[in-house]
């Protein structure tokens, strides 16, 4: 069966390796003046509050359901999801190219360069540590499929944030790395405001391929096609059914809602088919937890 991976250690480790990360850099950056040390600075302290949105979307998705909210709260998830990938675009991503035009147009020269290097070290082990935790959730729930075929059908929205984070961090950190390297070997800090424009666009790039993915979520997305196939051949395979006509599902954050158009075999005795149809739905949502809400449209044999 398909799996899905503790978002939440994943965020956890996150957060603790941005945190630090942040502290280093902004160290780093005031000492050396570098525009890419500066703008990884803001990032890694965005990335610490994104990690903050992201555990408060997961505590209000378990909500109970209400009145008003009979479906319960699992997708507000995908809204903090989608507003961290806003935020990743616009103080991430623009403010690093701004601060890259900026240094293009007042260059200045790099400044005890080591701090600059050895932080940027320091931030390359925390953020292989962190993306190794998110990696390790992913495995649990990508099976045979690629990291990009996961990436693209996964409903795990904040499992899909934390690895475009973590993703970019890391290259953001190698780039950083070589404008601040060139500039000290060239003597020229072009590259430092090279660098620093490199990274905003790889954030801009990795938000809005995000921001598309948890849009879908957030719009209302059928399970993943994995659990789909899953759950279809379950009922498919069930004796009480005849022949399964139709299955939608929905991913409710967490929960899964089932909705079966199927032909029952025992349709003479009405009791018995609605007995079928119960012992259906029970066998369902025991093979599958995440299945909360199940719906049954029966069909008689023709």
């Amino acid at each position: 069966m398909a799996g899905n991976g503790d978002s939440t250690r994943a965020i956890f480790f996150a957060l603790g390796a941005n945190l630090a990360i942040a502290v280093a850099k902004g160290v780093a950056a005031f000492i050396t003046g570098s525009g890419a040390m500066l703008a990884e600075t803001v990032h890694s302290f965005a990335d610490c509050g994104n990690q903050l949105l992201l555990l408060l979307g997961l505590r209000q998705s378990k909500r109970p359901v209400s009145q008003e909210h009979p479906l319960g709260y699992g997708r507000a998830i995908y809204f903090w999801s989608f507003l961290v990938a806003v935020m990743l675009f616009s103080v991430g991503g623009m403010f690093s190219v701004y601060e890259g035009v900026h240094k293009l147009r007042h260059p200045e020269p790099l400044e005890q360069w080591w701090w600059a290097a050895g932080v940027l070290a320091f931030a390359i082990v925390a953020e292989g540590i962190s993306m190794r935790a998110c990696l390790q959730e992913i495995r649990k729930a990508r099976g045979d499929r690629s990291l990009w075929g996961w990436f693209r059908e996964s409903r795990q929205a904040e499992l899909v944030v934390i690895f475009g984070e973590d993703l970019a961090a890391l290259t953001g950190l190698v780039l950083a790395l070589l404008a601040v390297g060139l500039a000290v070997a060239t003597g020229n800090p072009l590259w430092d405001a090279l660098g620093t424009i490199a990274i905003g666009v790889l954030l801009i790039v990795v938000a809005v391929l995000v921001a598309i993915e948890v849009k879908a979520m957030l719009i209302g997305q059928s399970v993943d096609p994995v659990l789909q196939a899953q759950i279809t051949g379950f009922l498919a395979g069930r004796p009480e059914i005849s022949e399964v006509l139709h299955v939608i599902t929905l991913q409710q954050g967490n929960d899964v809602l089932v909705s079966t158009h199927a032909r029952m075999r025992r349709v003479d005795d009405g009791r018995a088919m609605l007995a079928d149809i119960d012992t259906v739905e029970r066998a369902l949502k025991a093979t599958f937890p995440v299945v909360r809400w199940s719906f049954f449209e029966p069909e008689g044999e023709d």
